[in-house]
C-alpha cells in the first residue's frame, strides 16, 4: 500500500497540477527517423527530437534532471541523457548546428564520468533513487536500456572526435550484455535458451518490451563500429529472441508492456504500444525479417480501432488502480 501511496505522489501533480515533470520528457509521439542507415553509423533510429528541445531542468552544466516529484524529486536519468544526446546528435547531422553538437557531446562526457562498478565487478549506468516496478528498485539499479542507448551515444561521439575515452567507455558497458543477470550483468537465458536484454533487473525477469529492442540496438551499434563476430551473434540471438516470443506480447486487441506473469496483465499505455510499433518498424529496416513490418501492421490496425483503444486504456486502468 505505501508503494502505491507514493507512486500516487508523485504522479498527480504530473498529471493533474501541470507543473513540469519527468513526464515532459518521456511523452512525446514516438516516430521512425526516416534518416537512418542500414548497416552505417549514422543518425540515431528515432528522431527524440522533443527530447534534443527538452524544456525541463538542467543543472549548470546543460544536463538534463527529470523532476518525479514526490519523494524521488529532481533526478539525473542516464536513458534520458542518453537520448537527449542523440536527438541533439541527430539534429547537429541535419543542420551542421554547433550548439548541437556541444549538446551531444555534454552528454557523451556525462557518460563517461559516471559510469560505475557494480556489486560483481561489471560497468554499468547507475539511477541512484528508488523506482517503482512490480515492488521497489532500490538504489542503486542500473537497466538493459541505459547500457544500450548509452552505447549509441558513445559509440557515435567515438566516430565524430576519434577520442579513445569513448570507445574504452562503450566496451567496459558492453561486458554487461555478455554476462548474465546473476553475474551483475544485463542478459538473462530463459528456459528455452531464448537470450533476453532486461531493462529493470527483478526476479523472475519481466521482459519489458520496448526495453529489451531499444538495448538490442545499441548491440547492433557496438557490432558497427568492432565487426566483432561475437557482438554480432548476440544481436542475432535477440533476433531470434524476439521472432519466437513476439506472439506473447499480443493479446488480441493490444500489445503488453512486458511478460510480468501476474493475474492481471500489464497492458501497454497507448504511448508505449506507438512506440512498439515504431520499433517494429525499425526492426523491419535493420533486419529486412518480413516478420517485423506484419506485427507493426497488425498492430498499428490493432491501434486504428475506437473499441481497442477504449478496451486497452480500460485495462490500464485497473491495473493502475
Amino acid at each position: 500500500m505505501k508503494v502505491r501511496i507514493d507512486y500516487y505522489r508523485r504522479i498527480f501533480p504530473a498529471y493533474f497540477s501541470g507543473r513540469k515533470s519527468h513526464l515532459t520528457f518521456w511523452h512525446g509521439t514516438p516516430l521512425v527517423n526516416e534518416n537512418f542507415k542500414v548497416g552505417k553509423i549514422g543518425e540515431y533510429y528515432m528522431p527524440f527530437i522533443y527530447k534534443a528541445n527538452y524544456n525541463g531542468h538542467y543543472d549548470n552544466k546543460g544536463i538534463p534532471m527529470l523532476d518525479y516529484h514526490g519523494k524521488v524529486g529532481l533526478q539525473y536519468n542516464p536513458i534520458a541523457i542518453a537520448q537527449y544526446g542523440l536527438g541533439n546528435y541527430n539534429l547537429f547531422k541535419r543542420t551542421g548546428d554547433k550548439e548541437r553538437y556541444k549538446k551531444f557531446i555534454k552528454a557523451a562526457d556525462w557518460l563517461v564520468e559516471n559510469l560505475e562498478v557494480n556489486h560483481n565487478g561489471i560497468y554499468v549506468w547507475n539511477h541512484h533513487f528508488d523506482w517503482e516496478y512490480r515492488g521497489i528498485l532500490k538504489k542503486p539499479w542500473y537497466s538493459a536500456l541505459s547500457q544500450g542507448q548509452g552505447i549509441s551515444l558513445l559509440v557515435r561521439a567515438y566516430i565524430e572526435t576519434k577520442d579513445e575515452n569513448y570507445l574504452n567507455c562503450a566496451k567496459r558497458a558492453f561486458v554487461s550484455f555478455e554476462k548474465e543477470i546473476n553475474e551483475g550483468g544485463v542478459k538473462y537465458t530463459d528456459e528455452n535458451s531464448y537470450i533476453w536484454f532486461e531493462e529493470a533487473i527483478v526476479n523472475p525477469p519481466t521482459h519489458i518490451l520496448n526495453g529489451f529492442i531499444w538495448a538490442s540496438w545499441g548491440v547492433y551499434d557496438f557490432y558497427l563500429l568492432t565487426k566483432e563476430k561475437n557482438v554480432k551473434d548476440l544481436f542475432d540471438q535477440a533476433i531470434v529472441t524476439l521472432k519466437a516470443n513476439l506472439n506473447k506480447f499480443d493479446i488480441g486487441f493490444w500489445s503488453l508492456y512486458d511478460l510480468s506473469g501476474k493475474t492481471f496483465k500489464r497492458i501497454a499505455s497507448p504511448f508505449y504500444h506507438s512506440l512498439h510499433i515504431v520499433q517494429l518498424k525499425v526492426m523491419h529496416r535493420l533486419t529486412g525479417k518480413e516478420f517485423f513490418r506484419k506485427y507493426a501492421e497488425k498492430w498499428e490496425g490493432y491501434q486504428k480501432k475506437r473499441l481497442n483503444r477504449n478496451l486497452a486504456l480500460l485495462c490500464k486502468a485497473v491495473t493502475k488502480i
